[in-house]
């Protein structure tokens, strides 16, 4: 029983973790399911490919393509704002995806049923995913200097890997991580909801 409890909260932070930005938790999971650490490992299940090197350099490229788009967009004036519009529904795509994928692979890789993975983890991606982007939105929006604006996303790849490597070290975490961001989620809706109550005050 301790086992799968474990597994579950290992599989379910993962997910949580890409729901930030999936890339550095996709490419840690990888690396610690390749050296057998830490109780992440996907070697002997149908998702193998988590950990194999063709699928941690598909990762790399488009993790890079990410960065490489905002350093093009610096050549293009008034070209910041969409492409922060066109990159969010694909990160949030990679997010979901990834998320789903970590989460069956956890735990195929220790013979439970595989398939509630990709359902769980999937949602516990969208869910992190929804509730950290309004919050970045409003700080791209109050922030004036394009460089900071810019750095959000190597903010969110710093908290994404810490997240995936404090659930790695002790799998449990995983369920503070979901549980947290169901508590960001409900507060940001309460914001935007309070937000939308003060203006039709305002318009009456």
């Amino acid at each position: 029983m301790n086992g799968i409890v474990f597994y579950i909260g290992l599989g379910l932070g993962l997910a949580t973790a890409c729901g930030l930005r999936p890339y550095l938790p996709t490419l840690l999971a990888g690396a610690l399911g390749s050296a057998g650490a830490l109780g992440v490992g996907f070697a002997h299940s149908r998702f193998r490919f988590l950990q194999a090197g063709w699928w941690l350099a598909a990762v790399c490229v488009v993790f890079a393509g990410t960065y490489a788009a905002v350093l093009l967009s610096h050549r293009r004036s008034g070209s910041e704002e969409r492409l922060a519009r066109s990159l969010a529904p694909l990160i949030s795509a990679h997010a979901i995806a990834a998320g789903a994928l970590l989460f069956a692979g956890t735990l195929a890789a220790h013979r439970d049923a595989w398939w509630p993975g990709l359902i769980a983890g999937a949602g516990a991606a969208a869910l992190a995913r929804a509730a950290v982007e309004p919050l970045v939105a409003g700080a791209r929006s109050r922030l004036r200097d394009r460089s900071a604006r810019e750095a959000l996303a190597i903010y969110l790849d710093a908290a994404s890997l810490a997240a995936a490597v404090l659930v790695a070290l002790l799998h449990p975490l995983g369920y503070l991580a979901a549980a947290l961001a169901v508590l960001l989620l409900l507060r940001v809706r309460a914001r935007a909801g309070a937000k939308y109550a003060g203006l039709r005050v305002m318009r009456r």
